[in-house]
């Protein structure tokens, strides 16, 4: 239980533990290797984050304690950076497997599945990539099959779970997909984070019903929730409640009133456990009926402080501590804090198929962006070939290509801003996957990129195609693929750049500012809005970092070299910017075959740094979550 100051964590029929044994008649979730969920304990747990406090240079780092000797559902599940933790998390009497998180289920607050996909489709997304790969397929799908079945999602078994913009099944059959998506790989011990979260009482019933079934039938479960009615409060077995880091209450949730009763909180009758434990917690109980009570005050600290010394002396706590020290002396052995490493059960190549797949299904399934894109780049090519049609070969002629040339250079960057979205929108999606061992993060980056990339390049010769023709540009076979391939590759690096900057953001809307920002300062250095080489010396070096400067360059040398803008002005003496040559020269552009292919490269060393970016950052910020 989650709420001011305090987490109440319940552990739902730990078989052995309290004497409930599994049902006969049921086949629920075969358990054949084991006939009974794992014990999970937990041994002078402290965690500490680092808080900065200050500005900028002179913010220093201030350690905050979260828990004190105690135990965090993150932190049991081993999805906390080790840095700030000590003690250790036991299962069965035997250190914590570094890759526990792996073997473990973890169904997180928001659910996180893959709206787009049908509730099958992700159940068997989940079966393909965390099952081993010696499992034959067959077997994944007769899982798959069972696990519909048992959490009665049969019925919706092929509809699309939804999303903001489609609809799709409702919030107790998204929530039951979740917990299917981690009931895939069995797993001893299954963790829920605010599992009753936006539903409504009867749903929320229905599903801790569910996992009440599940617990029965030999499998530990361990949650957090917020007050949750009574219905689904008398389903927990053990209930822990904590306040301000430590520990108030471990014990058997029937015994919880009793105990509260006894050191002076009684519960009136008729009235919610849960909402009854939370009123004490955060210091609303307003009938002590001790005197030291009174002597303590009303403050929250001074109560605080009291419930833990009231659990510290019990018997509770007594019971747990020596149970704690039985487990610690006959554990196989003692072990040094391992990384929490991440296992896979299958190979890069076979993780890429089925991100990649996903991937390209969801692009397919989403028209409000696919088609929109396409949508949107013929209608600016048609508003820039009206508005340049025909161009002619003149000294207004001359102008028109260099605007049109520039507001290509430059649309293909800000196109490029949807980009943004890529990592952003999927970013809780991806960091329960990753850390879950679905697939590696490598092949998670090369699954966006190329299908990004596939819709970039066909919307960027979509879009050469229209405008080409249209404004009349040099008329050879050589002249247009080279403009096409030119388009292609800035709108590439663009989107790069895109990536690198809102890998690590949370919010599209600030990495659009940071993005537009970046490609105002890029085109003002393009070589149109001001000549490059009258630029002084300690600001000329920005036009090395700009995108637009090496589309825009090869585009003019693919579209200058070989015309003349004179033919009509015999008569009066020709300008020293007759021949596209000589105004290549006023530019200072360097109108060779390798001055064409320079700017390509660049382009594509910069296109390959900024991919480098984005995947250290999406590396480094989702290593530990």
């Amino acid at each position: 239980m989650e709420g001011a100051g305090h987490i109440n964590i319940a552990m739902i029929e730990d078989i052995g533990t309290n004497g409930t044994s599994p049902s006969k008649t049921s086949p629920d979730f075969n358990r054949t290797n084991q006939a009974c969920g794992s014990t999970v304990s937990f041994h002078s747990i402290q965690y500490k984050v680092q808080m900065r406090s200050g500005f900028f240079c002179k913010a220093k780092p201030n350690p905050k304690e979260v828990l004190t000797d105690l135990n965090f559902l993150d932190i049991l599940a081993g999805r906390k950076d080790p840095l700030g933790l000590l003690g250790e998390v036991l299962i069965d009497e035997a250190p914590q497997p570094p890759n526990f998180k792996c073997l473990s289920g973890y169904v997180v607050q928001e659910d996180v599945v893959m709206g787009t996909l049908t509730v099958r489709q992700n159940l068997s997304f989940s079966a393909a990539l965390r099952l081993p790969a010696s499992v034959p397929q067959r077997e994944k799908e007769a899982r798959v099959d069972h696990l519909l079945r048992e959490l009665c999602l049969t019925k919706v078994a092929d509809a699309k779970v939804g999303s903001q913009l489609t609809r799709g099944i409702s919030g107790g059959e998204r929530k039951r997909t979740s917990i299917g998506m981690e009931l895939i790989i069995d797993p001893a011990v299954l963790f829920l984070d605010e599992p009753t979260t936006g539903l409504d009482a009867s749903t929320a019933n229905s599903v801790l019903l569910l996992l009440k079934r599940m617990a029965s039938h030999g499998r530990t479960i361990i949650m957090s929730i917020h007050q949750p009615r009574y219905s689904i409060y008398r389903l927990f077995d053990t209930l822990t409640l904590l306040v301000g880091g430590r520990m108030v209450y471990h014990g058997p949730a029937s015994n919880a009133l009793d105990y509260f009763t006894n050191i002076g909180y009684p519960c009136e009758p008729h009235n919610n456990p849960a909402d009854f434990f939370l009123d004490v917690i955060n210091g609303d109980f307003t009938k002590p009926t001790k005197v030291h009570d009174t002597e303590l005050g009303s403050t929250r600290q001074n109560i605080e402080e009291r419930l833990v010394e009231e659990f510290k002396n019990s018997s509770y706590s007594s019971e747990t501590r020596a149970e704690l020290r039985r487990i610690l002396q006959t554990k196989e052995c003692a072990s040094q804090m391992r990384p929490r490493s991440i296992t896979y059960h299958t190979s890069f190549l076979h993780q890429l198929q089925w991100v990649f797949q996903r991937t390209f299904q969801n692009l397919m399934l989403t028209p409000q962006t696919s088609v929109a894109q396409v949508g949107v780049n013929i209608f600016l090519a048609l508003v820039v070939g009206a508005i340049f049609f025909a161009v002619q070969d003149d000294q207004s002629g001359l102008q028109n290509r260099m605007g049109a040339l520039f507001f290509i250079t430059t649309n293909q960057c800000f196109s490029t801003v949807s980009a943004a979205e890529l990592f952003i929108t999927e970013r809780n999606l991806f960091v329960h996957e990753y850390i879950s061992g679905y697939y590696r993060v490598s092949v998670y980056f090369l699954s966006k990129i190329l299908c990004d990339l596939a819709m970039r390049t066909v919307t960027s010769v979509i879009f050469s195609a229209v405008v080409y023709f249209l404004i009349g540009l040099k008329s050879t076979v050589e002249a247009f693929l080279i403009f096409t391939f030119t388009v292609t590759l800035v709108a590439y690096t663009a989107t790069a750049m895109t990536m690198a900057i809102s890998a690590d953001q949370s919010v599209v809307a600030l990495a659009n500012i940071f993005m537009t920002i970046t490609f105002v300062f890029m085109m003002i250095f393009s070589g149109l809005l001001v000549n490059l080489p009258s630029i002084v010396d300690w600001l000329a070096w920005l036009k090395y970092f700009s995108i637009p400067r090496y589309g825009f360059a090869a585009l003019k040398i693919n579209e200058f070299v070989g015309l003349n803008f004179c033919e009509d002005y015999q008569a009066e003496p020709c300008s020293s910017r007759c021949t596209g040559e000589q105004y290549l020269d006023y530019l200072g552009i360097e109108y060779s075959s390798w001055g064409l292919w320079e700017n390509h490269v660049a382009l594509t060393v910069m296109m390959v740094v900024f991919l480098f970016v984005a995947y250290l950052k999406l590396r480094y910020i989702r290593k530990f979550t």
